[in-house]
């Protein structure tokens, strides 16, 4: 028989929804915010009276950013950035992951050993920057890609997962089978291991996607340079192009358009990342609880 809760568990109970929803209201409030302030007549947000709903709706700040042909181009390189680079952090990951994961790896502990030691040491920008222009990257769209192919963290982070989830009497029965070591990491590891490898994408379709760290130092032309860039001259540098300006008449406007464009860019260029979460959050969640309590 459930026992009856007293007056302090209802209080205790009161008290943590009512700082649950203040801490979700100040997370979402900002977004929110920026939503309505992008679709609201840029004056009103100015004066400030733009607090709980769009007034005055327009769209004229997306129609204006969406004529722009560097923002199409940007898009068209983070994707192909984003899933290029993806693919290849993945795909390393996983297998690295599984290997060290392996009781049987010779070596395995002075392998992990200097994956962990990269975690804490670094050459720094000069060095990286020498070494990259030394192996003919810069400028090219493999900077993007090939130097943050590995991630330690996430290596770890795969190994443990792999550790708890495999066990090795499954390995055992297979090699009985007369299965190889290819075959039962392709065949019997990779399907029992989605939700690691969905939370490695997404993972890394974030960190590919809102990179312009690699853009800002190694890459210098235009046709090259990511959406986050671009956005980057828009919201920090206030360099709009000047299609997303064309047809104002005075100073005063460009300045309210820019305004209400900053709002939109951060909407469109978060979309791609809102879009993929939904469809990886089971995954995601189980993924990143064993990967990180576990083993």
């Amino acid at each position: 028989m459930i026992a009856s809760r007293t007056r302090t568990d209802k209080a205790f109970d009161a008290f943590t929804y009512a700082l649950l929803s203040l801490l979700l209201l100040v997370v979402l409030y900002p977004l929110y915010f920026v939503v309505i302030s992008s679709i609201s007549n840029p004056d009103l947000v100015n004066l400030g009276k733009v607090t709980l709903y769009p007034r005055g709706v327009t769209l004229e700040g997306y129609r204006r950013i969406f004529s722009d042909a560097s923002l199409w181009l940007g898009f068209r390189n983070s994707f192909l950035y984003t899933i290029l680079g993806t693919s290849l952090n993945v795909v390393l990951t996983i297998t690295a992951g599984y290997a060290l994961s392996r009781t049987d790896l010779a070596g395995r502990n002075a392998f992990m050993f200097v994956i962990v030691f990269t975690m804490f040491f670094g050459g720094g920008l000069i060095p990286t920057y020498l070494l990259v222009k030394s192996l003919g990257l810069v400028n090219t769209i493999w900077v993007m890609i090939l130097p943050n192919a590995v991630s330690a963290y996430n290596i770890i982070i795969t190994r443990t997962f792999f550790q708890s989830s495999v066990p090795g009497e499954l390995l055992e029965a297979a090699k009985m089978d007369g299965s190889s070591n290819t075959r039962f990491f392709l065949q019997i590891v990779l399907p029992i291991s989605l939700p690691i490898v969905a939370v490695m994408v997404l993972f890394s379709a974030v960190g590919h996607w809102n990179s312009y760290f690699q853009a800002l130092i190694y890459l210098k032309d235009d046709e090259l340079q990511p959406l986050q860039i671009i956005l980057r001259k828009i919201l920090i540098s206030g360099e709009a192009a000047e299609s997303m300006v064309d047809g104002l008449v005075n100073q005063a406007e460009v300045v309210k358009m820019a305004e209400t464009m900053k709002y939109g860019v951060i909407i469109v260029s978060s979309l791609p990342v809102l879009v993929l979460y939904p469809f990886l959050q089971k995954y995601f969640l189980k993924g990143v609880m064993i990967g990180s309590l576990k083993g």
